[in-house]
């Protein structure tokens, strides 16, 4: 996973059209959904009835020709890159190789609408009024190679925080499980932006409910005391599992810990990296306060 990095711009794992640009600089983008595969007469699932087997080259004929009027109203939109959510057969390929325009096919709804949002462009259906069409714009389109993929890469695009997180690893397990990781932090991430708000970590904001439910419970009366005891149980149990996941004694680090918060340290977590308790405070070690309220919501209701 060291390999990993962070590249600036939009990585799309799609190639470009056969005969056409592997580069181009000062990109003007259109964006569709459309159909590009009505060159060729679709004969199952169609009826057609005719006098003589030339007429199906003539009805083939007049496919051709629509297809060519459309790739002629797509051109006129100025562009020279056109991204399709769909299919791009290998006529209307044909012509836009002939028009100097990369065209790059099969766009996922979730990677053209990524692209939108990135290049500035709206997506299209219909292209009868080049005027009210918005173009995504962005300086270069080139194809790179990162391993054994191709992959093309837009740089300098007008969302300039755009940027891909390029993961590498020795298996496709490892490359899944820091896939789900990185997608929780980044989930946590937006979290916070919305609350910005935080706790210490390393089991520290356990601890501390863990101390005072168990104070708690010293003060209720019957058997609902044994249910609030063993909630602060299970509140100690997550700086457990920590020490456990790192490799270390649990039970002597979660001792010390809640001997540190009964001291008044009440900032002391578990610190993975030496195995011992320290100041999260110092160490900088925090979590965000929404996504720490909804877990202690949803173990509480369980």
């Amino acid at each position: 996973m060291t390999d990993s990095y962070l590249d600036e711009g939009f990585l799309l794992d799609k190639k470009v059209g056969v005969n056409q640009p592997k580069r181009m600089e000062n990109c003007k983008i259109l964006l569709a959904n459309t159909s590009m595969d009505t060159d060729k007469i679709k004969v199952f699932g169609s009826r057609v009835r005719v006098d003589a087997v030339s007429k199906v080259a003539e009805l083939e004929l007049a496919e051709k020709q629509k297809m060519q009027e459309k790739v002629k109203n797509i051109v006129a939109h100025g562009c020279n890159v056109f991204i399709n959510r769909q299919l791009i057969y290998n006529y209307p390929e044909q012509l836009f190789a002939d028009h100097k325009v990369m065209a790059i096919e099969h766009a996922d709804f979730e990677g053209i609408e990524r692209l939108a949002l990135v290049t500035g462009g709206e997506i299209v259906s219909t292209f009868g009024c080049p005027d009210k069409v918005k173009l995504g714009t962005c300086d270069v389109i080139e194809e790179i190679m990162i391993g054994e993929d191709k992959l093309l890469k837009f740089a300098g695009v007008p969302l300039g925080e755009a940027c891909t997180i390029v993961l590498r690893g020795a298996t496709q397990q490892i490359l899944d499980e820091a896939e789900r990781s990185l997608h929780d932090a980044l989930c946590v991430l937006t979290q916070t932006v919305k609350e910005p708000r935080t706790v210490f970590g390393g089991g520290s904001a356990e601890m501390l409910m863990a101390n005072v439910v168990r104070d708690l419970a010293s003060t209720v009366a019957g058997k609902e005391s044994m249910a609030v005891e063993a909630y602060a149980k299970a509140l100690q149990m997550l700086p457990t599992i920590i020490a456990d996941n790192g490799g270390y004694d649990s039970c002597e680090l979660v001792a010390e810990l809640r001997a540190a918060h009964k001291s008044g340290h009440i900032t002391c977590g578990l610190d993975m990296q030496l195995g011992r308790v320290g100041d999260m405070q110092k160490l900088g070690i925090t979590e965000s306060y929404q996504v720490r309220c909804n877990r202690t919501a949803m173990i509480s209701d369980q």
